[in-house]
């Protein structure tokens, strides 16, 4: 009986285990779903983004698909900048590592920033530098 009780607590680990991993897979299942109108889209445990066009939305995951979602233009972006635990970042050289990463946007609309947030300081770089090409290309065409 008492070996019987040892293997409790790890068997509620397991318990546990099953049940998170049932939660992702119902949180990337959703994500799935919205994100096919997208043109280019990401799923990581604190948001989900998506592009078409010109349109950015992003909101987080849960379980019944993305909640809190808010959409804004890229042509609406006044700047665009990569943060590292709070602290601006170069896009074109992010440091390695970071515990937090997120792209900020700054709209001529409105004084507040919208901050869409990555687990990864890579994967942020990477759709900086895509987003940042895409704002030259709509700044381009604007003036043109």
């Amino acid at each position: 009986m008492e070996r019987g009780l040892m293997w409790l607590p790890l068997l509620g680990v397991f318990l546990w285990l099953g049940w998170a991993g049932w939660n992702e897979y119902q949180k990337v299942e959703a994500y799935r779903i919205w994100a096919k109108p997208f043109q280019r889209s990401k799923y990581d445990i604190y948001a989900v983004l998506g592009q078409t066009d010109t349109d950015l939305t992003w909101g987080k995951p849960t379980r019944q698909g993305p909640m809190n979602l808010q959409t804004f233009s890229l042509k609406n972006v006044r700047s665009l900048q990569l943060l590292v635990d709070g602290q601006p970042s170069d896009l074109d050289a992010p440091p390695a590592k970071g515990k937090s990463a997120s792209l900020e946007f700054l709209l001529a609309d409105s004084a507040l920033p919208v901050r869409v947030p990555f687990t990864e300081v890579s994967l942020a770089a990477e759709w900086g530098k895509h987003l940042r090409q895409e704002l030259l290309h709509w700044q381009l065409e604007g003036s043109a």
